[in-house]
């Protein structure tokens, strides 16, 4: 059973900027990309962006692009977010996830993650 455990959160000032990991316990497989999502305050979870088994394709949502970053190092079973140039509505809680490529559905398509982590918080101040 793969387990997944986000670290990283805390707060920061809006402009600044924060590194989350996401430490993967157990294998999956090469069919199988990563992602990140996060909840903001009284919202619903909502998709960040993702990042396949290799590293070698990543997708975001339209309101982190160009200031967030996914990247992923399998030797050491982790993946990382970066994000850059921080705003106050980037706060919330942020869940690492994995599930397997569908055909036809699109990686910010919830009901293809299976596996879950529990959520590091991000605060942005302004």
């Amino acid at each position: 059973q793969v387990q997944l455990t986000e670290s990283g959160g805390g707060l920061v000032q809006s402009g600044g900027s924060l590194r989350l990991s996401c430490a993967v316990l157990g294998r999956t497989g090469s069919n199988y990309f990563m992602a990140w999502w996060r909840q903001p305050p009284g919202k619903e979870r909502e998709f960040v962006g993702s990042i396949n088994w290799s590293g070698s394709s990543t997708d975001y949502a339209d309101p982190v692009k160009g200031r967030f970053t996914i990247s992923r190092d399998n030797t050491k079973n982790t993946v990382y977010l970066q994000m850059d140039s921080l705003k106050p509505e980037d706060t919330g809680v942020y869940y690492c996830a994995t599930g397997r490529a569908v055909l036809g559905a699109h990686v910010s398509s919830e009901s293809l993650y299976e596996i879950w982590g529990q959520g590091t918080q991000v605060t942005v101040s302004s």
